[in-house]
């Protein structure tokens, strides 16, 4: 199939050089003026959402026929209700279902370690997830998990395939979204899996331990938010909200944890390293062993030495830097979001039907953008896509939200190169990059 979209592409580049050097059957010696470019928008998991409209305040028509992929399983409809139970003024469900997955194993994992020590909690995460007894419902889970019984949970986001070693899907489902009268159209989104369920983990995890009598001795489980409640990725915190609330919520209907209901303290990451390491001392000063978060894969890494320093667990539900899969974590550091190396490939295959020549990558300077940026760079190169046809730019995230990034020379340089793709992996500050573009004279395909 990629044969048959570079034949494309080559035709399409043969057509156009004719139509430059052609010269007029009435009898014009010069060669026609090409016409403008029409440039197609591509976004990622951090801006492909309804409520990134917002952030174009009266230009939100800029949005119109963006395309762009993101980690989504389709979602039940019963857990959506249950979820605009929580909050009914949602709009998004992006990882709404890692959010709610990872607190639900955090709790069995809890469950089937009899403890909340930290140490013993995260030896049984991974096995959480493969070689048990299969489970879909929190309260059959839980009751599997009382009886120290090995158990497969299978959730909302976790459908197909378990943990690897490393701790992270070995499968996942994307979607393929497309902006339409300023918000995202669902009759349009497809869904593709990705990965394969062998690379989930084969090892045997400890028994578990089945608890005496009443609770244990250091019950409650108590877990730690450490959420974009503000800061550019701030757009996505209130689906993620929702399905903390939701999962702790229903693992408290169905008898809690060690004899307890488990607790949930709300905690900022900012989407800044500075508010992030501030909310993690405050969990770690109040003993908390299981910290949700961070929402940023740039925030984890720079909040990652100090929990495995404190001996404490950090559980992301929408870490998607596939360099994460590699760090020192000490076996501390999980997360139900897959690794981008997946979200390159479906990202380049959604590009790449578009028959583009021509392309631009920009992205956030931090791990999460250059590190997706570099994926779907060798995915588009793979393809065909030489490196004289790509052009990759980098911009450095605001630290002040106040003080927003200036496009403006990047919008020229854009422009002057003349693609006819600008992919771009950013947050909420994404916005000002495709305005950029627009007063820089870049025609948007709508």
């Amino acid at each position: 199939m990629l044969g048959n979209r570079t034949s494309r592409a080559a035709l399409s580049t043969a057509c156009a050089a004719a139509l430059l050097l052609a010269t007029s059957a009435c009898g014009s010696d010069e060669p026609k003026e090409a016409a403008t470019t029409q440039v197609r928008l591509y976004g990622t998991d951090g801006n492909m959402q309804n409520s990134f409209a917002a952030e174009f305040k009266d230009r939100a028509n800029l949005l119109n026929g963006m395309k762009g992929t993101t980690p989504l399983t389709p979602l039940p409809e019963s857990f959506k209700e249950r979820l605009r139970n929580v909050d009914p003024k949602l709009t998004d469900f992006l990882y709404s279902a890692e959010s709610y997955d990872a607190v639900v194993i955090s709790a069995l994992a809890t469950q089937l370690a009899g403890t909340t020590a930290p140490s013993e909690i995260a030896k049984q995460i991974v096995g959480v997830t493969t070689g048990g007894q299969l489970c879909d419902e929190v309260a059959a889970c839980l009751q599997l998990a009382r009886a120290g019984q090995d158990l497969e949970y299978r959730g909302v986001s976790l459908t197909r395939g378990g943990f690897t070693d490393t701790g992270e899907p070995a499968t996942a489902s994307y979607g393929t979204l497309h902006f339409d009268n300023q918000q995202l159209d669902d009759t349009k989104t497809e869904f593709v899996g990705a990965g394969d369920e062998t690379g989930a983990s084969t090892k045997t995890p400890p028994r578990g331990r089945k608890p005496r009598a009443g609770k244990a001795k250091d019950a409650p489980l108590v877990l730690g938010g450490l959420l974009p409640k503000t800061g550019d990725l701030a757009l996505a915190y209130p689906p993620m909200a929702a399905a903390v609330t939701l999962a702790v919520t229903e693992v408290n209907a169905a008898g809690g944890v060690l004899g307890e209901p488990v607790e949930f303290v709300p905690g900022d990451d900012g989407t800044n390293p500075v508010t992030a390491k501030a909310t993690v001392a405050a969990h770690v000063g109040r003993g908390i062993p299981v910290i949700i978060g961070a929402g940023a894969s740039g925030i984890s890494r720079a909040v990652l030495p100090d929990v495995v320093a404190a001996g404490r667990i950090l559980f992301s539900p929408s870490n998607t830097d596939a360099g994460l899969s590699a760090v020192d974590d000490k076996g501390l550091y999980f997360r139900t979001a897959p690794p981008d190396t997946l979200q390159g490939r479906a990202l380049a295959d959604v590009m790449l039907r578009d028959g583009p020549r021509k392309i631009v990558l920009l992205a956030r300077k931090d791990s999460y953008g250059e590190g997706l940026q570099e994926n779907v760079r060798a995915e588009l190169e793979q393809a065909g896509i030489g490196a004289d046809r790509l052009k990759l730019l980098t911009y450095a995230p605001p630290a002040d939200p106040k003080t927003p990034v200036d496009f403006t020379g990047m919008a020229r340089e854009i422009k002057d190169f003349g693609p006819e793709a600008v992919l771009v992996i950013g947050f909420g500050e994404s916005a000002a990059a495709i305005t950029a573009l627009a007063d820089a004279g870049v025609q948007i395909r709508n």
